[in-house]
């Protein structure tokens, strides 16, 4: 049987996309030239040779051993101390975080392809540096100059890691329920310490033993707040307090009640806490919580689709290994013997899956590179805002498709644990859940992204989308017409969709039964695009290598196998809810 811990890191795809794929090198363009996607392919080469040596044997034990609840504290699997010191040692908390929080500022695209790799290796691991970078984000965002000195330094430096604490027993995605309360302790002087007491639940990496200290972002209410979500304020309050010299002293009074115990991801502790009167610290104004954390929040959304991109390669690379070894009955028009690999519908099931990842991938890449070029330019922020509810719901739902079809691909023997095809399908399932549901992305995606601007934003997509195809069909090859035929007659079913959409505005209910095929139909739409810029990009080519024709091949499969999806999910979208 292949060996299910082993993982290839997907730099040759990362080369393509930062250095050909978009027509151009996006990592020389995000740096002004200091890097160029060549230096990118060298540091990816660099982290996926630490993934997959240092990360990816931890799986299996992080899912088999899973975090300890002992004696009030969280204890890790043998191992993830030691990997998460080498992790940080070898500089990927900082090389990631902003140059303005004091980090090595590498470009989004070429953090999208960190993202998946480290998720891909070890997706349990990978959270915990997934919540750091976000807190990083906020407090770099909103924090005042003596938190970036206490707590945002030891973020980048990786030394301390950070949570986000927002959901509690009776407030989940009504943030606006949340009960916590934060009391100045001396009224005068709002920027000192405050009292926080209340409970948060679900609290990712909450506690743990791989590092010195934990900083917990955390949303509570104030006295005599407002009512809902204006009522909420931002907190810095850290397990251990900083002492005189800033290294961890005092405990501070936040007790890990319990951990919970999961379906998935079970090296990934998920903490109760309780804050008795906790020390904290704000962040930002008074009643400025909600907009401090959402910049965090954005950043875990579209960690969430490198993440699920990352667990649905390793499920396709395990499973294509294991075909590519087993041999069982006889396979159509092929030599006695031949792997099972080559059965029609298993070949369909590989290249299903492999056509998915890479425009998962490929979308990752541009919306990190566009989250990067808003920054420098507000003109691109609704652009780029856009993208971030699609990259997040559908790459984990199609996530979670991709993995249930690699674990098919065993047979009966992959619904055993011991292969491990069924811990990506445990680890997957939650991504469409955390860090806000596949509704909420939709809602969000259909309510302030495409009715409130009269569906101009997703019109520039249809535009871009529409330049594509021109430029397939001037390639003058099989492969791109059909390609520029598939994604003509996609855009025309969404521009479609899209005015049935914002038709149901006045009848909201209508609008929000489908929203979720709407985000999954401009998903799909943007996975095939990326295929045709991927098309496009090989054909410029002057003679073609197998990875280029592995590549058309792809694009065929997914215009002819996914693309159709927008179609289906457009007559849906015309049907508003089923009363």
């Amino acid at each position: 049987m292949a060996d299910s811990s082993r993982y290839v890191p997907p730099v040759a795809d990362y080369t393509f996309l930062l250095g050909e794929a978009f027509g151009l090198d996006l990592v020389e363009r995000a740096t002004g030239g200091e890097l160029t996607a060549d230096d990118a392919t060298d540091i990816l080469t660099a982290a996926g040779e630490f993934a997959a040596s240092v990360l990816a044997p931890l799986e299996a034990v992080g899912d088999r051993i899973g975090a300890r609840f002992d004696d009030g504290e969280v204890r890790m699997p043998e191992g993830y101390a030691d990997a998460y010191r080498a992790f940080v040692e070898a500089g990927w908390v900082t090389a990631e975080a902003p140059v303005s929080a004091g980090g090595d500022g590498l470009p989004g695209a070429v953090r999208a392809g960190l993202g998946e790799m480290w998720n891909g290796s070890n997706a349990a691991f990978a959270l915990c540096w997934l919540l750091t970078a976000g807190q990083i984000h906020a407090l770099d965002a909103a924090a005042s100059d003596e938190l970036r000195e206490t707590y945002l330094a030891k973020l980048v430096s990786g030394e301390w890691t950070g949570t986000m604490n927002l959901t509690e027993p009776e407030a989940g995605t009504d943030l606006g329920a949340i009960r916590t309360v934060a009391t100045p302790r001396d009224p005068a002087d709002p920027n000192g310490a405050w009292a926080i007491r209340g409970q948060k639940i679900f609290i990712t990496w909450g506690d743990h033993d791989v590092a010195e200290n934990i900083v917990h972002l955390v949303l509570a209410r104030t006295p005599d707040a407002p009512a809902g979500a204006k009522g909420l304020s931002l907190f810095v309050a850290p397990k251990f307090l900083p002492g005189p010299s800033g290294a961890p002293g005092e405990r501070n009074a936040i007790t890990t009640v319990s951990i919970e115990h999961k379906l998935g991801i079970h090296g990934s502790p998920t903490c109760v806490l309780s804050y008795e009167d906790a020390t904290g610290y704000l962040v930002g104004e008074v009643g400025g919580g909600l907009a401090g954390m959402f910049v965090m929040m954005n950043s875990a959304r579209a960690g969430m689709g490198f993440q699920a991109t990352g667990i649905a390669d390793r499920a396709y690379q395990a499973a294509a290994a294991y075909a590519g070894d087993r041999t069982q009955g006889t396979v159509l028009d092929r030599p006695v013997g031949a792997a099972i690999s080559e059965h029609p519908d298993v070949r369909r099931l590989l290249l299903s899956a492999s056509s998915q990842i890479f425009a998962m991938r490929a979308l990752g890449v541009y919306v990190g590179d566009l989250l990067d070029r808003a920054d420098r330019d507000p003109a691109l922020t609704k652009a780029a805002e856009f993208f971030v509810p699609i990259l997040k719901g559908w790459t984990t739902e199609d996530a979670v498709q991709v993995t249930s079809e690699a674990l098919q691909v065993y047979g009966g023997i992959g619904y055993i644990e011991e292969t491990g095809a069924a811990q990506h399908y445990r680890d997957v399932r939650i991504t469409t859940i955390y860090e806000g549901t596949t509704a909420i992305q939709s809602n969000d995606l259909v309510g302030r992204k495409v009715i409130r601007d009269g569906g101009s934003t997703v019109e520039q997509l249809f535009g871009q989308i529409d330049e594509t195809i021109a430029d397939l069909r001037a390639a003058g090859d099989p492969v791109a017409t059909r390609a520029a035929d598939r994604l003509e007659r996609s855009v025309a079913a969404s521009r479609r969709a899209t005015a049935d959409l914002i038709a149901f505005a006045g009848a909201l209910r209508d609008v929000h039964a489908v929203s979720v095929p709407y985000l999954m139909l401009l998903g799909t739409l943007a996975g095939g695009w990326m295929h045709g810029l991927a098309v496009t990009a090989v054909l410029r080519h002057p003679s073609l290598t197998d990875a280029d024709r592995e590549r058309l091949t792809s694009a065929d499969f997914y215009g002819a196998h996914h693309l159709p999806r927008v179609h289906a999910l457009a007559e849906t979208i015309a049907s508003g809810e089923i009363a």
